[in-house]
């Protein structure tokens, strides 16, 4: 979409500037989301971005914010909620705007139920889904969360199972992505390559100004396996499942997902290295026989 056609929208009068590029990205947790979003604001018109942190589904995403960011700095939340643009206003016009949403998949919002609520979506830019391997990715969240003492054993596995549910449907709209008409980006990919890196920039609309990875991103505590890394090159991203192979939490939630054919159906498209992981432990005994007797 144009700057022009940009400038005709009324969605933008909160803001008290009009996007250049508007974007609205949809991710599990624990899927490289921030290090994404923080590519993307370095890459912004001039360093000039808007990033609405985790917006509450079903709602207007300008009031439902846990957090935002202009030009890069977090900004006063509060403030922002009174006034937005008393706040947005600095970032000026032709500046990025990201919205973000968090283990939400907007197939879930049908009728009149939007996953922005009143905001005209016809406004945005691009829809982009960011999704990772399913090994790495449960490997993750359950690492952080095991790190959280408020959580119990069961409270962590519920969130990871009612979690594998949307990135189920998450998978499944990546699958949809040419006739959705969004940019899915795989965390993975985006790590390893520089050269998608810059396709996707290209894609969204954003001149390449600085391709690398960046630093670690703060949110959600940083990485949940190594604490003191600095650079987002230095993290090893692909080797999570490695690391909590021999985790009996771990290994139970493997079983279970070994076991959900909707799952390992999309995963034998898109990551066919778990999808025949998965396989593997499927054909593995659980428990042993008598084992509750």
């Amino acid at each position: 979409m144009s700057f022009a056609t940009q400038q005709a929208h009324s969605a933008w009068k909160p803001l008290g500037i009009v996007p250049g590029v508007a974007l609205r990205l949809f991710g599990m947790r624990r899927s490289g989301n921030h290090a994404i979003v923080g590519w993307m604001q370095r890459n912004a018109p001039g360093g000039r971005s808007v990033f609405l942190n985790n917006c509450k589904p079903g709602q207007d995403p300008f009031r439902s914010f846990r957090g935002i960011e202009v030009n890069g700095t977090h900004a006063p939340q509060h403030k922002a909620m009174r006034n937005m643009a008393s706040v947005t206003g600095e970032a000026g016009d032709g500046a990025l705007l990201v919205m973000s949403y968090e283990d939400t998949s907007p197939a879930e919002f049908t009728g009149e139920r939007q996953v922005s609520g009143g905001f005209d979506e016809s406004a945005l830019s691009r829809n982009v889904l960011i999704y990772r391997s399913f090994l790495n990715w449960a490997a993750s969240l359950l690492k952080k969360m095991q790190g959280n003492p408020s959580y119990s054993l069961v409270r962590r596995n519920a969130i990871l199972l009612r979690a594998m549910d949307t990135y189920t449907r998450l998978l499944g709209m990546v699958e949809m992505a040419k006739e959705l008409a969004v940019t899915c980006i795989s965390y993975d990919r985006w790590c390893r390559d520089e050269a998608y890196r810059a396709d996707l920039l290209a894609e969204l609309g954003l001149k390449a100004q600085d391709n690398g990875l960046g630093a670690v991103q703060p949110y959600g505590g940083g990485s949940s396996f190594q604490k003191d890394a600095k650079g987002a090159e230095d993290l090893q991203t692909d080797q999570r499942w490695r690391q909590m192979a021999t985790d009996a939490e771990y290994q139970s939630v493997l079983h279970l997902a070994a076991r959900d054919e909707a799952l390992t159906d999309r995963l034998s498209r898109l990551f066919p290295t778990d999808a025949a992981l998965l396989a593997g432990v499927a054909a593995q005994t659980p428990m042993m026989r008598g084992g509750l007797a």
